[in-house]
């Protein structure tokens, strides 16, 4: 049975995008990843872009809010910014937490090139941490 995941980050339009994207990308064996946000924006141009160029289209996706998600259980809930956590440190369905602070792109500033090579670092370290947290999970 699939263990199912939620991320939650402010916006939703970022770092929980990033990080459904690639435990759904990775490893769809195992999880069904979620994604919502505190507070929910718009879907970050930018993050869609930099996700695009690992393969991944996120342009159809859109922001969820955590309400959408109130009533159903989850195995983990991951807060992938100290806002959301602090926003949302209990999450009723939920068996357990982790959590990691990834910087914001929304709050990225510069040239157009500029702010990219900074979401590709937000998208590595994305990738990265969620290889090292569930790939090794059965």
């Amino acid at each position: 049975m699939k263990k199912r995941i939620l991320f939650i980050c402010t916006h939703n339009s970022a770092r929980s995008q990033i990080a459904e994207a690639f435990l759904k990308t990775l490893f769809p064996e195992r999880f069904e990843a979620y994604s919502a946000g505190t507070q929910p924006g718009k879907l970050n141009p930018f993050v869609v872009k930099a996700m695009g160029e690992v393969g991944m289209d996120i342009s159809g996706n859109h922001t969820k809010s955590v309400d959408e998600f109130k009533g159903d259980k989850f195995d983990f809930v991951v807060t992938v910014c100290d806002q959301a956590k602090e926003a949302c440190p209990y999450f009723p369905g939920a068996k357990d937490y982790l959590h990691r602070n990834f910087e914001d792109p929304s709050m990225f500033t510069g040239s157009e090139e500029e702010i990219i090579e900074k979401v590709r670092q937000v998208r590595d370290n994305i990738k990265e941490w969620v290889v090292e947290m569930f790939g090794g999970y059965k």
